[in-house]
């Protein structure tokens, strides 16, 4: 049984999570690197363990959380799909089953919003794990100079504080935000990442659950 923490350790995937970050910088996309991929393992994991899901479902979202952004290292357009594929192949090559790998490429293959939908509980969870992932410092530091001049980055170096709460009595998730709202109004957030929410809403629905976005004490969606 192939691990989360063999996966983590693995050379291969660790060179492509880096290499695909130096890309994603190169067309100064935020950060996409390690500390964005274990967050998201994280969450995703943290996800359906406190839903009640069996151990080894948590460890394929982490898994798949963990190996979501390296198709970046082929090209950003359709980086969900090329990124799947090189998770068959890796995780193939290591020895794990056809039945868990398939789970793990549907939910790589299905977490980019353009082309996204929940199909199962590891694509619903590695989706709010991912589009819920906004904060300062995503922010490369060789462009917070210019903030002013991307609403991207203007927008996530505003986020002073995330955090993702869910509570299983209301079955409800809340994204709560605290926002500079003299670095970037309230509207952009909403601006480039209303899609992203609505997916979320659409994956925490795949839960029997509702998503909101609290932003500085106010719930806004």
């Amino acid at each position: 049984m192939v691990t989360y923490k063999e996966v983590r350790e693995n050379e291969d995937i660790k060179t492509y999570i880096k290499m695909a970050d130096e890309t994603m910088a190169s067309m100064r996309f935020t950060e996409h690197s390690f500390a964005h991929v274990v967050r998201c393992a994280d969450v995703a994991g943290g996800i359906l363990e406190k839903l009640g899901y069996d151990e080894r479902t948590v460890e394929l979202a982490q898994i798949a959380a963990y190996m979501h952004d390296i198709g970046n290292v082929v090209n950003r357009i359709d980086h969900a799909q090329s990124g799947a594929v090189m998770a068959f192949r890796l995780l193939d090559k290591m020895g794990m089953k056809a039945e868990e790998i398939s789970r793990i490429v549907t939910a790589i293959g299905n977490h980019d919003e353009k082309t996204a939908f929940p199909v199962n509980e590891v694509a619903a969870a590695l989706i709010i794990a991912d589009k819920s992932d906004v904060r300062r410092s995503r922010v490369r530091e060789e462009e917070r100079a210019t903030i002013s001049e991307d609403i991207h980055d203007r927008v996530n170096y505003a986020v002073e504080k995330s955090r993702l709460v869910l509570d299983t009595d209301s079955k409800k998730f809340t994204l709560y935000l605290t926002v500079d709202e003299t670095i970037s109004r309230i509207s952009e957030y909403f601006e480039i990442f209303l899609d992203r929410m609505l997916l979320c809403r659409r994956s925490a629905k795949y839960f029997g659950a509702e998503f909101e976005v609290n932003i500085n004490g106010m719930v806004v969606m």
